[in-house]
């Protein structure tokens, strides 16, 4: 049981830094949005590549233009926060609980 309890926290954890991270690169991208830069950076087209996979599928089925503005980062974000409240404390409730 000892093992399974460390397994459920270090799976918790991994993906609460995970998501963190995750989120991090959203708010990058939505900043990288505002500003001109280089569209041939690396560090450019790695946050855009590794966001826009779940920005367009959010996009795909929800109306997230409001006059202009794309609230999809805003519901990724939103997501990511639940994801964090209801799984990895679920499942790190859950190894807390294996004694």
């Amino acid at each position: 049981m000892f093992i399974l309890q460390n397994l459920l926290f270090a799976v918790a954890r991994v993906l609460d830094v995970a998501l963190t991270i995750f989120m991090w690169l959203i708010i990058a991208r939505v900043v990288l949005s505002w500003v001109r830069l280089d569209a041939r950076n690396v560090v450019v087209q790695f946050i855009f590549r590794t966001t826009e996979p779940v920005l367009y599928w959010i996009r795909r089925r929800l109306p997230t233009n409001l006059g202009g503005l794309d609230i999809s980062p805003l519901l990724a974000i939103l997501a990511i926060y639940f994801a964090q409240l209801l799984v990895v404390r679920s499942l790190a409730g859950l190894a807390q609980h294996l004694n």
